[in-house]
């Protein structure tokens, strides 16, 4: 049977439409399990009904004409209530609805089970037989299975049929929704322009060469026209982003040197393998490799290997460059967008980016969300081939993509993209005003950074501290551990650039879910792993470097907060102070005047939380890391479309949790503030108010928005909000609350920022 299953799932799939591979289900289904009929009915959500599609068994005129309305007859049923029915006499059952003129009449066992897709019930899978009797377990299990295997066929198949604006069942069709994630908030309209690579390093066949030194010779001179497309883009990149991810570029030029992919390569052709043969053998390693670990960022540095590889396989095969034509509005469509992508499209024509693959971490994102391009990512079940040329709209705030848009929802997205336009422009004058209720409540915003582009939009978006620095990521964009003055460089530079704000860096924050290249961490379940602190205190050489170049850099600045990440118990902060002041000492003794700064804990894991009190007698102030501390929670990975949905910070433990670290921290007279995507929605933001959080950091993009919302209501109203959805138990319930305080107050145009589930 296991063999019949696999059989028939490689049919369906080399199926060149959605009726062949329905044609293919119900006539191997039927011989397969040697039934008189197989039928398919599929949901036709602009009709609402569910029609025969397909059919061996009963008669062919009934194909494509037959229909039940939704929740009408057996099949009906089985679609109301995603579960399979199996009967022995059809007839007899209450919801039983004879079809007319399809011949039905003649068969009386049913077996019906749902076809599902994301939740969805997309159809249901039908066999009948004129014997009566029930199918057995094992006819059932049979088609449970093969339902759940051919669902994402299906319904892939519809939506490329979606894409030219056609139902399953031939209506014609609009507003077809893809979900993603967001990569850059935003909203677009805009004419697809679909991007594949320039060449394809899966296909290369492993050949030996003739002429070991005349196949080098050929290797490197495709190397030098690689070299030369990059710093091309480099140079195209100027004013548009700053130079620190313009050098993203440069990376890219000695990744291709004698000591990295250029020089394998080479060793691959001395061994005897033409240049095609030889690269894409090093470079499907190396991307193995990457998209096998667990850290999301690191993992996206698949795609550039692969774009990078892919652009010295089109000059080994003699390729004629193409140059692609942009619209005006042009929305960039790729399997995997790479930063060479974005680069090479004019940047008054590029209105947003469509990646089917990758993530918010991923550097095209990265870059996007500093160009100010609206982005969505992994919309892993658009047919993307099918877009070229036609209107699409991207809307970065959901992260989703909606193709064949009517006239309707066309008018509401121009509408959204002026009112984003006009907010955006009408919030400028916030910038230097303090951020205070109308009743005159104080809460400062604050800002998180990674990159010293970060600072700069911060500071122009009137931030006024730095909440969270990341200082992980100067190790990511590196080969090896920077050395103590390579980060002190960087941390004078931040720290410089927000003098005399107040700049909190957090100490390193790898392990796990972010291993570095040179320092590779493999483990079974990665976010309960060795990582933040755990790693930093295995290893005091990499730890008090790390708080040397911080001390050293804040000299005649004073403006460091030290903060540290993952914190589990009181131990791990006792062991952490020593180290600190260890290093402190060792300074003074050589005659740095450095002043020792405040320092504070993360409180990200569920066992901090009952222990903030405690923690918060040993250090200066506490923070919380709103992002994993939902995720842990909740127990759910936000990155992972299966349960993404389930990931909310409105969920009430959530909020239970946060309420009482304030409470706690509170208690022992220290400041509290919050760092994450929570703190940036503007209606989070009003129920973290009213805690009592004493800042709010956030991404710039969002501190304008949050600041007009807190200054459009008083604290007394904040606080009868939260006393109303403390008492409720669903998020969902709580983010209506939370939206409809905003709608009265006044602000409900901002409810289309970056939301917090």
């Amino acid at each position: 049977m296991l063999d019949r299953l696999r059989s028939i799932v490689q049919k369906v799939n080399a199926a060149k439409d959605l009726q062949s591979a329905l044609d293919i289900i119900v006539s191997k289904v039927r011989e397969a399990l040697d039934t008189q009929v197989c039928s398919v009915f599929l949901l036709d959500k602009d009709i609402n009904a569910h029609v025969l599609m397909a059919s061996e068994g009963l008669k062919k005129e009934a194909v494509g004409h037959v229909s039940l309305e939704a929740g009408e007859g057996l099949v009906g049923l089985v679609a109301k209530h995603a579960e399979p029915i199996n009967l022995q006499d059809a007839s007899l059952h209450p919801s039983f609805h004879y079809l007319k003129d399809t011949g039905e009449e003649l068969f009386h066992s049913f077996l019906g089970v749902p076809i599902i897709h994301h939740r969805s019930v997309l159809g249901v899978l039908v066999v009948q037989h004129e014997e009566r009797r029930r199918f057995d377990e094992a006819e059932e299990a049979f088609l449970i299975t093969l339902s759940a295997q051919l669902a994402g066929v299906i319904a892939h198949a519809e939506a490329t049929g979606a894409i030219e604006g056609i139902s399953p069942s031939g209506h014609k069709t609009s507003d077809t929704v893809f979900p993603g994630v967001s990569g850059s908030s935003g909203a677009a309209i805009g004419q697809a322009v679909v991007l594949f690579p320039h060449a394809d390093l899966r296909q290369i066949p492993q050949r030996r060469t003739q002429d070991v030194d005349k196949e080098i010779e050929f290797f490197n001179s495709c190397l030098e026209l690689v070299r030369q497309d990059m710093r091309s883009l480099h140079s195209k990149l100027a004013g548009q982003v700053a130079e620190e991810e313009r050098q993203l570029f440069d990376v890219y030029v000695r990744m291709l040197d004698d000591d990295a992919l250029g020089n394998e390569v080479v060793q691959r052709i001395k061994m005897g393998s033409w240049a095609q043969g030889a690269l894409a053998y090093v470079a499907n390693e190396h991307v193995s490799n990457f998209e096998a670990m667990n850290d999301p960022y690191l993992s996206e540095r698949a795609i550039d290997i692969k774009d990078l590889c892919a652009r010295v396989l089109f000059y080994l095969q003699n390729k004629v460059t193409i140059e692609t034509e942009y619209y005006e509005n042009t929305i960039l469509v790729s399997e995997e967008i790479t930063p060479a992508m974005l680069a090479e499209v004019p940047k008054d024509k590029l209105k947003g980016l469509i990646s089917v693959k990758g993530s918010g971490n991923s550097h095209v994102a990265i870059l996007a969300r500093t160009m100010g391009i609206p982005t969505v990512m992994g919309t892993v079940d658009l047919p993307y081939t099918q877009l070229h040329g036609k209107k699409v709209i991207l809307d970065g705030y959901k992260g989703e993509v909606i193709t064949n848009p009517s006239e309707q929802m066309l008018a509401r997205y121009f509408e959204t993209i002026t009112e984003q336009d006009q907010l955006t422009k009408g919030l400028e004058g916030l910038k230097d005003l303090p951020c205070e209720t109308a009743d005159h409540h104080r809460v400062h915003l604050w800002v998180n950074t990674g990159l010293m582009s970060d600072v700069m939009h911060s500071l122009d978006q009137g931030a006024e501290g730095i909440g969270l620095f990341r200082t992980e990521i100067p190790f990511l964009l590196r080969e090896r551990f920077p050395s103590e003055q390579e980060q002190y460089d960087i941390y004078r530079e931040q720290l410089e650039a927000f003098s005399p704000k107040v700049v909190t860096m957090r100490t390193l924050d790898i392990g796990g879910d972010k291993s570095l290249p040179y320092f590779p961490i493999e483990e079974a379940n990665p976010f309960l792993g060795w990582r933040g602190i755990r790693v930093t205190l295995d290893h005091p050489e990499i730890f008090t470097a790390q708080i040397h170049a911080m001390l050293r850099a804040s000299v005649g600045l004073e403006n460091l907060q030290i903060m540290l990440p993952m914190i589990s118990n009181v131990n791990e902060v006792t062991s952490a102070m020593q180290l600190i002041k260890k290093a402190y000492r060792e300074l003074i003794q050589n005659g740095v005047k450095v002043k020792f700064p405040p320092v504070g804990v993360m409180i990200e894991l569920p066992a901090a939380v009952y222990q903030t009190r405690a923690l918060a007698k040993m250090v200066d102030f506490i923070s919380v890391g709103s992002n994993d501390l939902t995720q842990y929670l909740l127990a759910v990975d936000r990155n992972n479309s299966r349960v993404a949905h389930l990931y909310s910070a409105f969920h009430p433990a959530v909020l239970s949790a946060l309420q009482q670290v304030v409470t706690q921290a509170q208690a022992e007279g220290k400041l509290v503030s919050i760092c994450g995507e929570m703190a940036g929605d503007p209606g989070a933001a009003v129920l973290l108010m009213a805690m009592g959080f004493d800042v709010l950091s956030m991404n710039a993009s969002t501190l304008l928005k949050v600041k007009s919302v807190l200054r459009s209501i008083t604290m007394e109203v904040a606080q009868d909000l939260l006393d109303q959805v403390m008492e409720m138990d669903d998020a969902q319930m709580i983010r209506s609350a939370v939206d409809m305080a905003l709608y009265n107050a006044g602000v409900d145009r901002l409810l289309r920022s970056s939301r917090t589930n």
